[in-house]
């Protein structure tokens, strides 16, 4: 009868021992595994901010903030304060009766032109867009600051997109 025991305690033993080994083995796989898929992810997501930044940076080329050129024609002046200065300049110029004058297109259907969106692009041109609710446009613009800190814009080139 003890040999019994001893016997059915081995066999016990031995049975827990496959179960524990199997159950770790199998919970290791799913570890490596789910390891694998998260690095994978990780991966994906660092491309996609590398080419985010890459896009950014590009997009951000044409701009005042970042053109070292432009920079220094304004010597010492505060770049981000000029890029405000003209905005305001144009946006002002939407409170004009008829429209803004910028856009080089009179009301249309009784509506006026006006600027909605701005972006300097160096120390000497701006890119606008602007509409009427039924038809858009964008023009490009000239701007010079004045030694007194006033702006002087002159239109340069503008479209008019038909209407869709």
């Amino acid at each position: 009868m003890k040999k019994n025991i001893f016997l059915y305690l081995f066999i016990f033993s031995l049975a827990i021992n496959v179960f524990a080994y199997m159950y770790f083995t199998n919970q290791q796989n799913f570890d490596h595994g789910r390891i694998d898929k998260l690095q994978g992810k990780l991966k994906s997501v660092r491309d996609s901010i590398k080419t985010e930044s890459a896009k950014s940076a590009s997009d951000s080329y044409f701009s005042l903030e970042n053109n070292a050129n432009a920079q220094e024609y304004f010597a010492g002046k505060d770049v981000k304060e000029i890029a405000i200065k003209v905005r305001d300049a144009i946006y002002a110029q939407n409170a004009t009766k008829g429209g803004n004058p910028l856009v080089g297109y009179p009301a249309m259907e009784g509506q006026p032109f006006s600027v909605s969106k701005i972006k300097v692009l160096n120390h000497r041109w701006v890119i606008i867009d602007y509409s009427n609710g039924k038809y858009w446009g964008e023009a490009l613009l000239r701007y010079f600051v004045e030694d007194n800190g006033s702006i002087t814009l002159e239109k340069a080139d503008t479209l008019l997109y038909p209407q869709q």
